[in-house]
């Protein structure tokens, strides 16, 4: 990982010079989390302006980086940094406790800490619209491909890191954990929600077994897989709904 990290690194300070302030790693890469084939290398650049110029500048450096299977980089300035807390309440949440500075300034450490509950109606609604939109979406395209089980095989599966995301923030805003303690882990994230949340863990054990290399062989109802599945995040999208 971390040649690669060296190289977007190189080809954005050769891109951008010193219009680039800050470039940040963040997900579950910089927890150890990585799921080889189902994680991404997720990178921040904060720079000092974005017009044409510099998007002209990083196209060349995001067509190579999404050819190694890696979202692009997002691009912000560091106006938009400082002021996105509230609308991108779940991103800035997990950049503060989850990231690492490839370059320049630490712009996490001089992020403003939204004061008290101010943010906490934004966090809410963020993390119930991006569940039942992820739910939605799962569900269209889980319609295009059920009588295909290695492609519903690789849909379900691509789909656990993030729900696990997003149970996570869910557990933090009911209160059971902050943000400092609640788990990283994918499948203690599931743990945490069995406990906290009421949610069945079995449907996720099963996807994160057929994820790691388990086959999925004609033993397993997959359809059922799905349902039950479907119906645990249903499960968390219904308790942040009643907060």
């Amino acid at each position: 990982m971390q040649p690669v990290l060296d190289q977007i690194v190189e080809r954005l300070r050769t891109a951008l010079g010193d219009r680039l302030l800050s470039v940040v790693l963040y997900g579950s890469s910089v927890t150890g989390d990585q799921q080889q084939g189902y994680s991404d290398l997720n990178v921040l650049c904060v720079l000092t302006d974005i017009t044409p110029r510099e998007l002209a500048a990083v196209s060349p450096i995001f067509r190579w980086w999404r050819g190694l299977g890696n979202p692009a980089p997002l691009l912000l300035t560091r106006r938009e940094f400082e002021t996105s807390t509230d609308c991108f309440a779940i991103e800035f949440h997990d950049l503060r406790h989850q990231h690492r500075i490839l370059f320049g300034e630490n712009v996490i450490e001089t992020l403003p800490v939204p004061a008290g509950d101010s943010h906490r109606p934004f966090y809410r609604v963020q993390v119930e619209h991006e569940l039942r939109s992820k739910l939605l979406r799962l569900r269209h395209k889980a319609a295009g491909v059920l009588e295909d089980r290695q492609l519903l095989c690789r849909l379900l599966a691509d789909s656990l890191s993030t729900f696990c995301v997003l149970f996570r923030h869910a557990l933090i805003l009911q209160g059971a954990l902050d943000n400092s303690t609640a788990p990283r882990g994918k499948r203690e994230v599931i743990a945490a929600a069995a406990g906290y949340l009421q949610i069945s863990p079995e449907p996720f054990d099963r996807l994160f077994d057929l994820r790691d290399g388990k086959t999925a062989g004609p033993e397993i109802d997959l359809e059922q897989l799905l349902a039950d599945y479907m119906a645990q995040i249903s499960v968390v999208i219904e308790a942040v709904d009643r907060l």
